[in-house]
């Protein structure tokens, strides 16, 4: 796995873990702020990253893993652990396992283990992975009439449709139906360092089930709406907030 890193003469560090979807230079809309202050370490998942096409998303698990002994391995204490979507995941299960220390962390809009009978997660696994096979073959004019036309680019769209097209189908289904059921350790160890768990109001309904997860993983966790935000918007349409709002988040926590 590539991990690519900025600001690295500054002490403090911030993991980003990227959402499904999108590739690790998504964070490009943050990095020119947090690098000046921060030590960021971005990994570009398998099955994401554009300097390794071959390569097909493994699980949840498989990476936290990964990402987990390489901060190990260069002996980084993490300021701040984020992730969004997939990488919320990612960063849930990094939190439960236990293995690497933060200060805190942030959860925005991390998908979460379903509950529920497992055939029934197979199905709505396959549910998500034709629905993304279809706009993969969309044209970019086609997906601006899923996406709202004052929130989006057209170089937003751009973007979108270039990381679905380098999308292979094993990685499409693996990190659908891996993000959708990882498994974390039970009994979960205590967390005793902040976390908090963010989300857009106009994804409210459907971060329902996430939100009554993590509140039960992480009974510390703090739970908190951004008005006027869908799914992952936050530090793609609004970087300036978003950098503020982190770095507020992070000197409040530690």
């Amino acid at each position: 796995m590539n991990i690519h890193e900025f600001g690295k003469n500054n002490a403090d560090v911030i993991v980003l873990l990227h959402p499904l979807g999108a590739r690790w230079d998504v964070f490009n809309y943050v990095i020119p702020t947090l690098e000046k202050q921060y030590h960021l370490v971005i990994p570009a998942m398998p099955g994401f990253d554009p300097d390794e096409p071959n390569t097909d998303f493994t699980s949840v698990e498989q990476i936290a893993d990964e990402i987990a002994g390489w901060l190990t391995e260069h002996n980084l204490k993490i300021k701040c652990l984020y992730g969004c979507s997939m990488g919320g995941g990612i960063a849930a299960r990094i939190l439960a396992v236990g293995k690497i220390a933060t200060d805190c962390a942030v959860i925005d809009g991390g998908m979460t283990p379903y509950q529920f009978w497992k055939p029934l997660t197979y199905i709505v696994g396959v549910r998500d992975f034709v629905m993304m096979e279809i706009g993969k073959h969309m044209s970019v004019k086609a997906l601006r009439s899923m996406f709202d036309p004052k929130k989006y680019t057209e170089d937003d769209l751009k973007y979108i449709k270039e990381a679905m097209n380098a999308m292979s189908a094993k990685t499409i289904w693996r990190s659908f139906y891996s993000c959708n059921n990882y498994s974390m350790p039970n009994p979960l160890p205590p967390v005793n360092y902040p976390i908090v768990y963010w989300y857009g109001s106009d994804e409210k309904k459907a971060r329902k089930w996430d939100i009554a997860y993590i509140k039960k993983a992480f009974p510390n966790v703090q739970i908190v709406e951004n008005a006027g935000m869908d799914h992952a918007e936050f530090f793609t349409l609004h970087p300036k907030e978003f950098c503020e709002k982190l770095i507020s988040w992070i000197c409040f926590a530690v």
